[in-house]
């Protein structure tokens, strides 16, 4: 192609710009600047060698636009702005139904911050997208290479310094349409990734796009896009597609603010595309004019000196660092993708629409995936492969002069089309609760009319009827879950959910599919089913039951939810009931592939992940311990884990985890018993030296503020539950005592803590006690804080369960004693104590309160509470000879002499005193009594 022909096309357009600009603005200068720019950009892309096929994300227009293109030009080489290391996995989109993502996910980073773990990269696909006309006719079409030649993945974290990039969601987000949140569930199909797309075409000047928006009445870019852009470009040829392209992307990028980092980003993409598709052109020998180039129209218009074939630039491109990337198919939505790139809900649904209207009126034939899941059939091989059309000799010719001059053509009305929308939005308003009729429908009709006219459109936008509908039929209330804008939106076209097909998917997503295959479901499906599993007559299921215990532990929640049964330490539930929602989490279950080839793997390296990591604590630790056990039965990993947890132990400082480590050592333990000829040595030498670990935090942690009463209750159950255990393993008690005479708490909670430990040791009596607890109630100055005394006994009963009925006493005596003032705002307190902190200890007491309380309420008034009783002859149970012991063993002598007969005692039976030992001390000490008697009276 000759120079001079190419320069002469756009001249007449440059004088028509030029004049334009002086006389717009003072001084030609600035202006002319500009806008001749924009003419040299769309000059320079047109004269490029190597065609430049400028799209944007997702658009219709494009896709049209595109698949006409191929079946005329026949390109060999098709070089597509995409990550290059993505490239092995678009042979599998044919094994999926659209939309879906490309995705590379690495869960352990190396040369990257350790908080950005795990990384992942998303490039959604669907079918009214350029991208995937490309695809589908380079991997169809014999002959033809695809290449992918944007930076990998891990470059785009390489150049991703301040936390957002140019590819990101960050960059491209329009705000949200607060009145229309999309579908939590649909909207995090990608999860936190990074996304990247072709063509991010947006005004990057804020006042452009607010001008644009305004002198368009429209209410948002998406809208503006497409009735000023995708419904004029729709049917346009060629030549005016590319030129209009190209012009837009080098009009947004010279108007783009001067932000250096993004321009930074920006024009190192496209160095790196430029070099890599000389790089390919000189391996393998191509002629440029053979192949395609498709990218954004942002980068179309690039300005860098490695632009073209001939680029006088050169790129150094760096080494990918040492992370180790997966790739695999995520299933993608149009919810999801307009989440994530801040798109309008519903913008995507009604490109999908256009895309199917476009190809009914320009009658082109789109490429398709042989054997694309959820497509319609495809055209036949032979048609396929028609010769394309022979191109124009010589360049193009200037289309933007006529497009920018030509009004926009007007549409006439379909009232067939806006009929049936307004008919269809009434009858799916009545479906989803509201009030709708057919005046409504009439109403929706006209006023869709009225508001296309206000806006200067002959012809209701999808955005025009969403509006006319909202304000017809939604009015002020929303009856059910949906409101109208999302109805309209499912109307259009809907939220389409992609699925990733069984030979898509990882290794791992297989075996779990052909492990669950006796269940008889359709696991792939999306919704929520019902698994019933009885292990009693059909024994093989139990083998279904391990993978959905281990699904469940490794899997969000809901997507493998227990219904029935309950997996526990030494326990095999007969039956169990699941609800598996396997198809609605189906990217959870991919990205599990990304980390080993079965699930066991990955729950083993899970559960050794956390068991070392710096921040875990000996609570952490246990958890996978019983974990290893409890799913995947292993001794060896168990043995490992647990003495992690010793060393873990070792070194805390802090009680903070003290309640856990008892709960789940108790249970460990209790398993190993019955399940095990002898304990584990970890086990062991956990409990020796959890001894001698708490009994030294002990004094501290009674004192200490930042302890709560709790963490000191479940250091003392550690101490009294393993008492036994542990000193037979070689500690010594004196340990415990020193801890406890140096201790000396002043909290309330706390003291009332150890009195009743000081009970379990025997250093102090229940009558000791009790008085202690009078006395409080006595002293006015104290009853305030009585109530925290109580808060204290009842978490005793943790470490001393045989306390209940005197923590039944002490409540009941507070119920009767206390004052209106400090009894009823210690009720809440009392209430949420017992739900959160002792929801294990409610049954003691509530079992012991009923053993103590009378079971009729009218036998409650004459009840009086056995604390209360003292019985005429009552006797001390200390005193030998003496009370309802010693009347029990003489009324049965024979059971008593066969038990010391067994016990080798020998003696005989003594006869009792006639009276109780209280009497007879009081006969023999008459001036002892008296005195009491006098001092008594005194009193």
């Amino acid at each position: 192609m000759s120079a001079p022909p190419q320069e002469a096309a756009f001249d007449a357009l440059r004088s028509q710009l030029s004049e334009a600009a002086a006389t717009l603005a003072d001084g030609p200068e600035a202006l002319e600047g500009i806008l001749l720019g924009i003419v040299d950009d769309v000059d320079r892309a047109v004269r490029e060698p190597l065609e430049i096929f400028p799209v944007c994300h997702h658009s219709p227009a494009s896709a049209v636009a595109m698949a006409r293109r191929l079946r005329e030009k026949r390109p060999k080489v098709v070089y597509l702005e995409l990550c290059e290391d993505m490239a092995p996995l678009l042979s599998e989109l044919r094994n999926c139904r659209l939309p879906v993502a490309v995705q590379a996910f690495a869960s352990e980073v190396e040369g990257f911050p350790a908080d950005w773990a795990p990384l992942s990269v998303v490039a959604p696909i669907t079918e009214a997208s350029a991208e995937y006309q490309a695809i589908a006719y380079a991997l169809d079409t014999p002959g033809v290479e695809l290449v992918l030649v944007d930076r990998s993945s891990d470059h785009v974290f390489q150049w991703q310094t301040d936390g957002t990039d140019s590819a990101g969601s960050a960059d491209s987000a329009e705000p949200a349409d607060p009145e229309s949140p999309p579908a939590e569930e649909e909207a995090g199909l990608h999860g936190d990734a990074v996304g990247v797309e072709i063509g991010d075409l947006r005004p990057r000047f804020a006042e452009l796009e607010e001008h644009l928006l305004r002198h368009g009445r429209v209410r948002h870019w998406s809208e503006w896009w497409h009735q000023y852009v995708e419904l004029p470009l729709g049917d346009s040829d060629h030549d005016t597609y590319r030129q209009v392209m190209l012009l837009i992307g080098s009009l947004f990028r010279r108007l783009a603010p001067g932000d250096a980092r993004r321009v930074r980003v920006d024009e190192d993409r496209e160095r790196y595309m430029w070099t890599r598709m000389r790089e390919h052109l000189a391996a393998s020998g191509t002629d440029a004019a053979d192949c395609l180039y498709i990218c954004g129209a942002f980068h179309a218009a690039s300005r860098v000196e490695e632009f073209g074939v001939h680029g006088a630039g050169t790129f150094e491109i760096g080494p990918p660092s040492a992370t180790v990337w997966q790739h695999g198919l995520i299933p993608s939505s149009h919810t999801a993708i307009e989440a994530q790139f801040g798109l309008t809900p519903g913008s995507v649904s009604i490109a999908a629409t256009q895309w199917t209207k476009n190809l009914k009126r320009t009658k082109v034939q789109p490429f398709r995936l042989v054997g694309q899941a959820g497509a319609k059939k495809a055209a036949k091989a032979g048609k396929a492969a028609l010769p394309g059309l022979p191109e124009a000799a010589g360049a193009p010719a200037d289309q933007l002069s006529g497009f920018l001059r030509r009004p926009p053509v007007l549409d006439r009305l379909d009232e067939a089309e806006l009929l049936g929308w307004s008919v269809e939005i009434v009858r799916a308003a009545r479906r989803n609760g509201y009030l709708s009729s057919t005046a409504d429908a009439i109403a929706v009709f006209e006023t869709s009319i009225l508001l296309a006219g206000m806006r200067d459109r002959a012809r209701p936008t999808p955005y025009d009827f969403q509006d006319a509908a909202i304000t017809c039929i939604e009015k002020d209330t929303v009856p059910g879950r949906r409101d109208v804008r999302r109805i309209v939106e499912i109307m259009m076209g809907g939220d389409r959910i992609g699925q990733v097909g069984y030979d898509a998917l990882p290794p791992l997503a297989r075996d779990v599919h052909d492990r669950l295959a006796p269940l008889g479901l359709k696991l792939e499906q999306r919704g929520v089913q019902r698994a019933l599993l009885d292990m009693a007559s059909s024994p093989e299921l139990e083998r279904c039951s391990d993978v959905l215990w281990m699904l469940r532990h490794l899997l969000p929640y809901g997507a493998a939810r227990a219904i029935m049964g309950e997996r526990r330490l030494g326990e095999r539930p007969i039956q169990e009931s699941w609800d598996l929602a396997l198809g609605t989490h189906q990217r959870a279950l991919i990205e599990l592939g990304y980390e080993g080839v079965s699930i066991e793997q990955v729950l083993e390296q899970r559960l050794r992940r956390r068991a070392y990591d710096p921040q875990a604590t000996t609570a952490d630790v246990l958890e996978a311990v019983e974990n290893a056990t409890l799913y995947l039965g292993s001794r060896r990993l168990a043995d490992e884990l647990g003495t992690r947890a010793l060393e873990v132990l070792a070194t805390e400082r802090s009680v903070d985890g003290a309640p856990e480590v008892l709960r789940r050592v108790r249970r460990l333990l209790a398993y190993y018993r019955t399940a095990e000829p002898v304990l584990p040595p970890w086990i062991e030498s956990f409990v020796k030296t959890g001894y001698a670990h708490y009994c030294t935090l002990l004094p501290t942690a009674f004192t200490d503020e930042d302890a709560k009463v709790r963490q000191v209750a479940a250091m003392l159950g550690f101490l009294f539950s393993m008492e036994t255990l542990a000193l037979s393993l070689g500690c010594d008690r004196t340990q415990l005592e020193l801890a406890f005479a140096q201790s000396h708490p002043r909290e309330p909670a706390k003291v009332a803590l150890l009195w009743a430990a000081q009970v379990q040791l025997g250093q102090l009596s229940r009558a000791d006690l009790r008085a202690r607890c009078d006395e409080l109630l006595d002293n006015p100055l104290v009853v305030p804080a009585y109530p925290r005394h109580l808060s204290g006994f009842l978490h005793a009963l943790e470490p001393v369960p045989q306390l209940a009925d005197f923590v039944v006493e002490a409540v009941s005596n507070a119920f009767a004693r206390l004052p209106d003032p400090v009894l009823l705002p210690w009720l809440p307190k009392l209430i949420s104590t017992l739900r959160s902190d002792g929801a294990d200890l409610a049954p003691l007491l509530i079992r012991e309160a009923g053993r103590v309380f009378p079971g009729r309420l009218d036998a409650l008034d004459a009840w009086t509470p056995p604390w209360r009783e003292v019985p005429e002859t009552a006797v001390p149970r200390s005193a030998p000879g003496a009370g309802a012991g010693a009347a029990l063993l003489a009324a049965h002598p024979a059971t008593c002499d066969a038990l010391a007969g067994l016990l080798g005692c020998e003696g005989s039976w003594q006869p009792a005193d006639p009276a109780p030992s209280g009497v007879l001390l009081a006969a023999r000490h008459p001036d002892t009594a008296a005195a009491l008697e006098v001092l008594l009276a005194g009193t």
